[in-house]
């Protein structure tokens, strides 16, 4: 067993990075959405108790949510990603409503329009500080690593045939990084760094003996 301060693994990640995962990661959701019916929509996702629909709405919904946060950060203007808990978990439940057509194009436009916010914000209003649904006060800098982290993990949660070993090996060490520094002090087994990121935020690994950690994310 390694400890969590791995520096052969463990990498500071920069914020043209996060940009650029969460540019991959929705490309990549795009790619595996593409062409999906409505019986695949109500197939179950790999994420328990959520189906394909859950997830895909959540993707949606989580880039709208960011937008509020950029538009916060670019106007001054206090704008929380989720008006409650309950609009979160409505968003999560409308994927059980939806045609395959409406999921995709809710799921196209909220990409493109966070996106677009993230192409509008000046140097200075990157640095100005908004509050994340779970509370933390964080510099808008922060979002495009939030997104990365839902695109790419979720990509895989789709079940749709990516993994944890096809996603970028920089992103995989920076979210090591990230969940180690949430989660607290863990040893780390011998292993892929793929199947370690796995493991970490709870989702199926090729690890063996590595004890069930729960979900993350």
């Amino acid at each position: 067993m390694r400890q969590q301060d791995r520096r052969g693994l463990i990498v500071a990640r920069t914020f043209n990075q996060a940009r650029e995962w969460a540019a991959q990661g929705d490309a990549l959701l795009l790619s595996l959405t593409d062409g999906l019916t409505d019986a695949e929509l109500r197939a179950p996702s790999s994420l328990p108790g959520w189906s394909v629909g859950n997830l895909v709405a959540h993707i949606a919904a989580n880039g709208d949510a960011l937008v509020n946060l950029l538009t916060w950060a670019r106007t001054g203007v206090e704008t929380p990603m989720y008006a409650s808990p309950d609009e979160r978990a409505a968003g999560i439940a409308r994927g059980d409503s939806l045609s395959a057509a409406e999921a995709r194009t809710w799921l196209e436009g909220s990409i493109a329009r966070l996106h677009a916010a993230m192409d509008a914000l000046t140097p200075e209003q990157w640095g100005h500080q908004v509050v994340t649904a779970q509370g933390r006060t964080v510099a808008a800098t922060e979002v495009p690593w939030m997104r990365s982290r839902e695109a790419l993990v979720h990509a895989v949660d789709l079940d749709r045939g990516t993994t944890f070993a096809d996603l970028p090996e920089a992103f995989n060490a920076a979210l090591i990084e990230d969940i180690l520094a949430k989660r607290g002090s863990i040893d780390l087994p011998e292993g892929p760094t793929a199947d370690l990121a796995a493991w970490l935020a709870g989702r199926p690994h090729s690890l063996a003996e590595a004890p069930d950690l729960g979900p993350w994310l």
